[in-house]
């Protein structure tokens, strides 16, 4: 079950195929968190308790006082271990901890990233993927849906695929060649993945369509069209174009092509 593929056609037009996560990814990434999450509530309980046992200044407060602090403690760790989940999916594209290191991840039905409302959605309805006991519910609709969804990812409309692998080409293209000879990395320019997720598969394919261009075009037409491009994408992404030149718009859009590239170009 998890090389079986799904193709989705995005509202843009465009098809893809994502390899969907089946029982046994899903079900370790969501250990993983489940420990993660342990682990941290464990941690502050004992420090929460040192601290107001003797042989620090905290003792000192009254029993009141001290209770207030306690219920306090317990409230932001509910609030963590609620939110943990849906902050997490959708603040890093899809990925808890978990799925990161399982190299899974939580998309949209469309192919597009998951929104707050999605992450909100699927993961409030964990109360009915628990029940009747050890998260059962889930665990079978997984098992059996043929795309491996939960209760959660059929209400939200969304579902869990395994990240895709960039493609491995033997021969550099001309463009490669031309950012390879500027000496250009994706590691240039530090883009946050919550700007990233404001693009799209169109977004995606303006930049590569420029790429594939940028060096058959006669100088005038391709500063023109830099500038064009950099108009479009960089609002976007937060990006400035002023005093910038053509030179260095063309350098920016290159480092967005390569950051790009890992996301929309993969094997299938």
């Amino acid at each position: 079950m998890e090389k079986e593929q799904v193709g989705i056609k995005t509202p843009e037009f465009v098809s893809l195929q994502f390899q969907l996560a089946g029982l046994g990814s899903r079900a370790a990434a969501y250990l993983l968190d489940q420990f993660i999450l342990a682990v941290v509530n464990i941690l502050v309980i004992i420090v929460l308790l040192i601290l107001l046992s003797g042989g620090t200044s905290f003792s000192a407060l009254d029993d009141e006082i001290s209770s207030i602090i306690f219920g306090i403690a317990i409230i932001g760790l509910f609030i963590f271990n609620s939110g943990y989940y849906i902050f997490m999916e959708f603040y890093f594209g899809g990925k808890t901890i978990g799925k990161k290191i399982l190299g899974i991840r939580v998309i949209q039905d469309n192919g597009h990233s998951l929104t707050l409302l999605s992450s909100f959605i699927r993961n409030f309805m964990r109360i009915v993927d628990s029940l009747p006991a050890s998260y059962l519910t889930g665990l079978l609709m997984i098992f059996f849906h043929p795309k491996h969804k939960r209760v959660g990812d059929l209400v939200a409309g969304t579902i869990v695929v395994h990240e895709r692998k960039a493609k491995r080409l033997g021969k550099l293209t001309p463009i490669e060649k031309e950012i390879q000879k500027r000496g250009l990395s994706k590691h240039d320019i530090l883009v946050e993945e919550f700007s990233l997720r404001g693009l799209n598969a169109q977004d995606w394919n303006l930049v590569r369509t420029y790429s594939s261009r940028l060096l058959q075009l006669p100088l005038e037409e391709r500063h023109d069209l830099t500038k064009q491009v950099a108009e479009i994408l960089f609002p976007k992404l937060g990006w400035d174009t002023t005093g910038k030149n053509s030179r260095e718009l063309e350098d920016s859009l290159l480092i967005l092509y390569l950051i790009l590239k890992d996301e929309w170009e993969y094997e299938l």
